[in-house]
């Protein structure tokens, strides 16, 4: 006969009163000790991150490389803010020489903007006026990148106290809207976890119908979250790790669910062994014992996938991997050490108002038949096991149909990546001065494309840049900042090389920019001598990087997950049928986001790293759930066979892995709060696709396949080969 330790019923004797006091203690001391120091850290994480595209691009990327030689040109990392200045009436040319030449001296006066080059009086660029004579537009060089967000307020201010009458002005370009995306990544430090939170909570409130339960299941959440701020800070501080305002937040809100969800499993435990022993101390060991491994599996599993992101070629993704990966870490350690401490402290007085009691409530009778396997299983969940044990096929082709045919909105999603005036969802001073820029001027000044060549080469290419289409004008870089027409200038030759920049004529961050970047990289140059980089062509490399990174590290975390399951459930059917339902699941949920995306939020389309970033989190956390069910199923089944194991399982786990999906939801959702495409998308795509995992993956298709399967589920472990215990699920009067 084929037992697991859990059927042993071995007598766990309480430990020794000196233990109950000293370990529990020593495990909150050492989590408020992190607490207390990773606590103030959360408003310094902004000091240490960067939101510069550039920042995330491979060393090898051509944008990366005109970038580098750029600075060799110019000396400075300056980032160009286009102050645009509009009027209802035409500008008189006689103010130009006056009233906007002392705006563009005052302009660069401002602390962080680029000093003047030598005998200049200004680094700024302008006024320049437009052809129709309504607007004129400056080029504020920013040499303080680490401070952009101040040095573009205070150009508003500036400009807000000194715009002619009857006009109205904007401060926008590169500076401009990196500005803006850093005042709008302002609520992940606030405003963000208290919805998080707050929704946890309300779960939490509804699930346990206690009031001091869901206290100690958040404190073991925010304290885990503290302690990975801590060391995700220290390691973006010394240089280990590049960290974004898109990282900070996913790392929150995965450190919220993950602590919860963790915790979830192991309260359930222990207020089923709370039913059947009398010690607190004994439940909440064998409650540990008990969660250990499927808690363990499951975490293990997401800090693998997510270090699978450690093979990206995009910086932004490969930072993420480790940081996501240390808060789960976190999340691990603080269920299994300081909830256990918690638990162990406050006893059954968690769950006052309905504290458990050593042989429970007496549940009222089910009528009708009772299936072998949901014994002592009441309610919903007895209902599903009946459906499943009774229509078992029927069950999971309609679920697979039912996905397959949400997967088909696939075709639509349009994750080519979308225009930097798109990704704030919110008023943007910057937004709004771009489209003003682009009704008066040629739509991409300020952000020049810049050409590196040859000297040699360096007519050639300037005469081939100027004919090519898409381009408004082009000159070579002769320094001391932005040519003025009309005036000869020699080129800046540095090693050998010569800069040329180019206006576009469509807006910078636009699809049709980006083909004139790729249209430049193939008529300029077949050798590589020529490189073509500016803030159009590092869109354009990160989008490329993101796409292929897609293809290369999905097989690889399929791959890891895999060995994982097959090392956890001794099997090989069984993972590999978990795998094709959380992939399927995956395809359903980017499927119906792509068509909410498109028809109800009306976005021009998504982020290229999106369908990562859904998949990595979609596929790691769906498992877990499918880890939490599956590892049930195969302890019940060790005991009573595999049909009634599964009905069992399903029955046992089933409240508790629901509230365990909710909660994610909900704290994914809760990244919809800040006002960035990315996030709202990565949002919307998480929560519905762990409710559909939770609902239809986990409760119908997966347990409804394997019962069909039987037996051979197992294949080829020892608990398939025997049939011991092997019992078909018999409907008993």
């Amino acid at each position: 006969m084929s037992r697991n330790v859990g059927d042993q019923q071995k007598t766990v004797r309480p430990p020794a009163r000196w233990l109950r006091i000293l370990i529990p203690t020593l495990l909150v001391l050492v989590w408020l000790v992190l607490a207390g120091l990773g606590g103030p850290t959360f408003g310094k994480l902004s000091g240490v991150s960067s939101n510069d595209q550039a920042a995330f691009l491979p060393a090898s990327a051509e944008a990366t490389e005109v970038q580098d030689w750029q600075k060799r040109f110019t000396d400075s990392g300056s980032i160009p803010a286009i102050v645009v200045v509009e009027s209802k009436t035409a500008i008189p040319k006689s103010e130009l020489g006056t009233t906007y030449a002392d705006l563009g001296t005052k302009l660069g006066e401002v602390d962080g903007v680029q000093a003047p080059a030598e005998g200049a009086s200004t680094s700024v660029a302008g006024p320049i006026p437009s052809e129709d004579g309504l607007a004129v537009e400056y080029i504020v060089p920013i040499s303080n990148t680490d401070e952009v967000k101040t040095v573009v307020a205070d150009l508003r201010s500036v400009v807000d106290q000194n715009v002619p009458e009857g006009t109205r002005a904007w401060v926008t370009g590169p500076a401009g809207l990196t500005a803006d995306l850093v005042n709008a990544f302002g609520g992940i430090d606030g405003i963000l976890l208290l919805v998080a939170v707050a929704a946890v909570f309300v779960i939490l409130l509804l699930v346990y119908r206690a009031l001091l339960l869901p206290f100690l299941v958040l404190f073991t959440s925010i304290f885990a979250l503290c302690a990975a701020i801590l060391i995700v800070y220290l390691f973006a501080l010394w240089g280990w790790i590049k960290l974004s305002g898109q990282s900070q937040g996913i790392l929150s809100i995965l450190v919220i669910g993950a602590a919860t969800d963790y915790s979830l499993l192991l309260v359930a435990r222990y207020r089923e062994v709370l039913e059947q022993e009398e010690s607190r101390w004994v439940a909440i060991l064998r409650a540990w014992k008990a969660a250990l491994e499927p808690i363990v599996a499951s975490g293990a599993t997401v800090i693998l996938a997510l270090l699978c992101l450690l093979f990206s070629d995009l910086n932004s993704n490969k930072s993420l991997g480790p940081i996501a990966a240390i808060g789960i870490v976190f999340s691990l350690l603080s269920a299994l050490t300081l909830l256990p401490a918690l638990l162990g402290i406050f006893g059954r007085a968690a769950f006052w108002p309905f504290r458990p009691v050593v042989g429970g409530k007496p549940h009222p009778r089910e009528t009708g038949a009772t299936l072998a396997g949901l014994e002592g299983v009441h309610g919903l969940w007895r209902r599903i096991g009946g459906l499943i044990a009774r229509r078992p096929r029927v069950t999971w082709i309609v679920s697979l149909v039912l996905l397959a045919a949400c997967a088909l909105g696939l075709t639509q999603l349009k994750a080519n990546g979308v225009q930097q005036t798109d990704v704030i969802l919110s008023q943007s001073d910057a937004v709004d001065g771009q489209a003003v820029v682009a009704k008066h001027f040629d739509a991409g000044s300020g952000s020049p494309v810049l050409i590196v060549a040859p000297e040699a080469q360096g007519d050639a290419v300037l005469a081939a840049t100027k004919e090519a289409d898409g381009i408004a004008s082009a000159d070579f870089y002769t320094g001391g900042g932005r040519p003025q027409p009309g005036v000869e200038a020699e080129p800046v030759v540095k090693d050998g090389h010569v800069l040329i920049q180019a206006t576009l004529a469509a807006e910078p961050d636009s699809a049709k920019a980006e083909a004139v970047v790729k249209d430049l990289r193939s008529s300029l140059s077949t050798d590589g001598s020529v490189l073509v980089g500016g803030v159009t062509a590092i869109a354009l490399d990160t989008n490329e990087t993101a796409q292929s990174d897609l293809a290369k590290i999905i097989p690889i975390v399929l791959a890891v997950i895999l060995v994982i399951l097959m090392l956890l459930l001794r099997s090989i059917l069984a993972p590999v049928l978990l795998i094709g339902s959380v992939v399927l699941s995956y395809a359903a949920a980017l499927g119906v986001s792509a068509l909410v995306f498109n028809d109800v939020f009306g976005f021009p389309g998504a982020d290229a790293a999106v369908p990562l970033f859904g998949f990595v989190f979609l596929v790691a956390l769906g498992v877990d759930y499918n880890i939490f069910l599956m590892t049930r199923v195969r302890e019940e089944s060790l005991r009573i066979g595999t049909r009634p194991g599964i009905l069992r399982g399903l029955g046992l786990t089933g409240s508790v892995i629901t509230s365990a999906g909710v909660v994610l939801a909900a704290t994914f959702a809760a990244l919809a709060v800040i006002p960035i495409l990315f996030l709202v998308q990565i949002a919307f795509i998480v929560a519905f696709g762990v409710l559909l995992d939770t609902v239809i993956v986990r409760t119908l298709l997966v347990p409804a396949a394997s019962y069909d399967i039987g037996r051979g589920i197992w294949w080829p472990s020892k608990l398939w080969k025997d049939r011991t215990h092997e019992a078909r699920a018999e409907v008993s009067s």
